[in-house]
């Protein structure tokens, strides 16, 4: 697993992981939601009728960052709770108060953190393993073989 930033249309910077296998992932909205609070990953308020936001706080003595994994509908209703969900790159920003998290080019991240959220996004993808959904298009979901 490796991390890379990447410059956003609006300016900031995200810190993604890279080679973490939970990108293009795709399953029940109540099985990941189920899996990410296994793992500390809250998605409180996060979410409209497409996506969801999966969010770790981690507060250390170089401030508060976030660990977020995104995910958006293939199919389904979020709100209805009834959504086919894939998950997309994970990201790290730090939380400035008031103006919220940011991924700003000279953002520092702890490689203790990184570390802990690398341990974090192995244990959802040990988790997720046995019930993921392979698509080879958007209305033919057919289930993957645990390995």
């Amino acid at each position: 697993m490796s991390v890379y930033f990447v410059r956003e249309p609006k300016g900031g910077f995200y810190m993604y992981f890279e080679n973490t296998n939970l990108e293009n992932l795709t399953a029940d909205q109540e099985l990941i939601e189920s899996i990410m609070k296994k793992n500390g990953l809250e998605c409180d308020g996060g979410w409209d009728y497409e996506r969801m936001t999966f969010d770790k706080r981690f507060d250390t003595r170089e401030g508060r960052y976030y660990l977020r994994v995104f995910a958006y509908a293939i199919s389904g209703d979020v709100g209805a709770h009834d959504a086919i969900l894939t998950l997309m790159k994970p990201a790290l920003g730090k939380y400035y108060y008031p103006h919220g998290v940011e991924y700003g080019d000279d953002e520092v991240y702890p490689a203790h953190l990184v570390k802990k959220c690398e341990e974090i996004l192995k244990k959802v993808k040990l988790d997720l393993d046995g019930f993921a959904i392979q698509t080879t298009n958007k209305n033919n979901l057919e289930p993957v073989k645990a390995r």
